[in-house]
């Protein structure tokens, strides 16, 4: 696959380069010729201020990681995001399983309940994917253009990064674990929606409504698998 055009950071118009090599070793950031404008620069700052631009969500610093720099972790940040999110909900699990009796300790070593908890957090995943593409396929299909899907899988998963935070919600665990457990979703969902927004060039209004999708097919899957559990627990034998 082509390389993708790099970007100005700015103005978001296409760009040869983002920098001119002289002797010497001198740099020269390259002016975009639209906005009058350095194209891209991030490329003299330290990674941490890109780092906490991007979680500010500013959408130069969303360009910056998307269309300027070679970045390739998507699938390992989301797995060890998966892993996160999958340790949360088998920590909960084991707490609401609760007893005296010594003997029912065993249950508290299965790893097959982490490792469900692990596929339900990848399905959810997926369908919240899917859903987001389903939504702009069809918007962007109705307008003719054309949808770059491994980007656009590549930005979700990136601006995903901040389910890495459940780790410490559950290590310093308190009274108000769920106020922050739905301040880290609602953070996730804003980076998703200015991921899309950067990668499209579109305004929020489409971006919102393409994670709101995604976030809606996710919630059905949730709900349907929480049934299908609490059916399961409705035929299984009480003591």
């Amino acid at each position: 696959m082509a390389k993708a055009a790099l970007r100005c950071i700015e103005c978001n118009e296409d760009a040869n380069e983002l920098h001119r090599d002289y002797s010497n070793g001198i740099l020269k950031i390259t002016i975009c010729d639209s906005c009058k404008k350095p194209v891209d620069k991030y490329i003299e700052y330290d990674p941490v201020i890109v780092l906490i631009d991007a979680i500010l969500c500013k959408i130069q610093a969303f360009r910056h990681i998307l269309f300027n720099t070679e970045v390739n972790i998507h699938w390992k940040l989301c797995v060890f995001c998966l892993l996160c999110e999958a340790y949360l909900r088998w920590s909960h699990l084991q707490g609401s399983e609760q007893t005296s009796d010594p003997a029912d300790i065993i249950r508290y070593t299965r790893e097959w309940d982490f490792y469900s908890m692990f596929g339900l957090a990848a399905l959810e995943l997926a369908v919240f994917v899917c859903g987001v593409l389903a939504c702009l396929w069809l918007v962007v299909g109705l307008r003719g253009q054309v949808l770059d899907t491994h980007l656009l899988v590549k930005a979700l998963l990136l601006s995903s990064y901040g389910k890495v935070l459940l780790i410490p919600a559950v290590i310093w665990e308190h009274d108000y674990s769920p106020l922050c457990f739905s301040l880290i979703k609602i953070f996730v969902l804003t980076s998703n929606t200015q991921a899309v927004r950067v990668l499209l060039n579109c305004g929020r209004c489409l971006s919102l409504l393409a994670v709101m999708s995604g976030l809606l097919l996710e919630s059905c899957v949730s709900l349907t698998f929480h049934r299908l559990e609490w059916h399961t627990q409705d035929f299984l034998p009480h003591p």
